[in-house]
């Protein structure tokens, strides 16, 4: 996480390892994020991992990806606007890195790239130069058969140096690689992790007020937490461990989740559909696990930021078997429990708007596989009604919400891929909505906007057409209804639309999509 556009709010990266991309949220002020901004990382590149740091010193936050597939680092630097630049690869010859981390490992105030390379059992270091480029690499072994999977860095023996620590999956243990002050770091120490313990990622911090660095690990082989307390000469304690029961810990990642400034353990569970709080005591040790719904059976990856900016730590899950991030909202005792509202079958799109006129937001859910939408209407407590259902065309896909007939009350168009229509259901103002009003448009619609695209102040809607590979404009008229559709080409395979203006003319533009040809 890091705030990419400055605009202080905490925004998301997340690679995505099967599309060969990189996405960018972008947060709000109420701890929700924009639909994704995506950048490719290149073809084939299987991007595994992201990390964030400014590395040409122009106070814009830019981003490195392990490229899996591709044995490199992909290095994006950020304009002003927040986009990117093209990218630079950094190769790591035929290493397999899993891994990226990034720190001034050599104190000259230019940020250095850290690899993890599963296919040759070692790290490499690219030192920075400050103007975004880096040097060779240097690569240190990591063991015979040691298959590491994650580097942090730290101070662990108190030399005002950075070291590294690595997590060895295959050798069941924690290597700590003392700086000698130059750049260069010795050979590692290992600490045990214990028998087929098959550590898989690492996280430092303060974890019993003694100001030395401490290391927890996620012990993807017995289901555990270690704990390993540092001395300040760069040894540490013997690991203490923390069941999981079932839970096969994945990701872990340290932070005050009780505002009571003791460090607590956050833990991403594969298999169990949930994330692991450990609560901690201050003085090195921890509660037991408290778990917390994520509704996926492989959470991979968590970050920890503070989202809304209320002073409580928040989190991201990356949930990979439903292709989605999960956002959770600290509060006083840590994070909310899962509340449940039933939709109609297979929902698949949700929008929000205020439909009551009551200050509060409300929900609108399409529901595929009845060709319905629900609307469940938001009470002052954070909670909902029970859904109201109306009639959509064949499969609704997409939902956007806007003002279409200029009343000051919300409505609604769906997208119908099924039936190759939209519908606008037009809002009442007290959360109820008349029968819908159907358009045609091409073949299989999956994406729908609304934005007012001539200027005469009455809101249009554009469509992205899979099938046919087109977008549909519809003019609206200003009172509910809409001008018949016309059509543009696109590239092949459009899958979703959104507008703004790119070339800052004061018209609004189209940016589609196109998921058949990669553009």
């Amino acid at each position: 996480m890091g705030d990419f556009n400055n605009d202080t709010w905490l925004d998301i990266a997340v690679v995505n390892y099967a599309a060969n991309i990189v996405a960018i949220y972008f947060g709000s002020d109420n701890g929700t994020v924009a639909s994704p901004v995506k950048y490719s990382t290149g073809i084939d590149s299987a991007p595994y991992m992201i990390a964030v740091g400014d590395f040409d010193n122009d106070h814009r936050l830019d981003v490195a990806i392990a490229n899996f597939g591709t044995n490199s680092v992909v290095v994006l630097l950020r304009f002003q606007d927040g986009s990117f630049a093209n990218q630079t690869v950094l190769s790591v010859a035929s290493s397999r890195p899993v891994w990226v981390h990034v720190a001034d490992l050599n104190n000259d105030a230019a940020l250095d790239i850290v690899t993890v390379n599963y296919g040759t059992h070692s790290i490499s270091i690219f030192f920075g130069y400050g103007n975004g480029s880096f040097s060779i690499p240097n690569s240190y072994s990591t063991g015979y058969d040691s298959f590491p999977s994650a580097v942090v860095s730290g101070d662990f023996n108190s030399d005002k140096q950075m070291d590294l620590a690595i997590t060895n999956y295959g050798t069941n243990n924690v290597g700590i690689m003392l700086s000698n002050g130059n750049g260069n770091f010795a050979n590692q120490i290992t600490f045990s992790t214990g028998p087929h313990s098959h550590p898989y990622s690492i996280a430092v911090g303060y974890l019993n007020e003694d100001a030395i660095l401490d290391i927890a690990i996620a012990n993807s082989g017995n289901n555990s937490v270690g704990v390993l307390l540092g001395h300040d000469n760069g040894n540490f304690m013997s690991q203490t461990t923390y069941s999981l029961s079932a839970a096969s810990p994945y990701s872990i990642g340290i932070g005050d989740f009780n505002n009571d400034n003791r460090m607590d353990l956050i833990v991403t569970n594969n298999g169990t559909h949930n994330i692991a709080l450990l609560v901690g005591y201050g003085n090195g040790t921890f509660a037991n696990p408290k778990m917390y719904s994520t509704g996926s059976s492989s959470s991979i990856s968590v970050a920890i930021g503070d989202l809304n900016k209320d002073n409580r730590s928040d989190i991201v899950v990356i949930n990979n078997d439903t292709s989605t991030i999960g956002i959770m909202l600290g509060y006083d005792e840590f994070f909310p429990i899962q509340t449940a509202y039933t939709t109609g079958s297979y929902p698949y799109f949700v929008a929000v708007g205020d439909f009551n006129n009551d200050s509060r937001l409300d929900i609108v859910v399409a529901n595929l596989a009845d060709g319905s939408v629900g609307v469940l209407v938001g009470y002052v407590n954070g909670s909902f009604s029970n859904q109201m259902t109306y009639s959509t065309g064949s499969y609704p896909y997409s939902i956007a919400v806007g003002d279409f007939n200029n009343d000051t009350r919300l409505d609604i168009v769906v997208a119908n891929s099924g039936d190759n229509t939209v519908s606008v259901l037009l809002g009442y103002g007290n959360g109820s909505f008349a029968n819908q009003m159907t358009y045609s448009t091409g073949s299989k619609p999956y994406s729908v906007a609304v934005s007012d695209f001539n200027n005469d102040i009455r809101l249009d809607i554009v469509v992205a057409n899979f099938k046919d590979h087109t977008v549909s404009v519809l003019l609206g008229l200003g009172n509910g209804s809409f001008a018949n559709q016309m059509t543009y080409s696109t590239g092949i395979g459009p899958f979703s639309v959104a507008v703004g203006d790119f070339n800052n003319d004061t018209q609004l533009d189209i940016i589609i999509v196109n998921s058949g040809d990669n553009t």
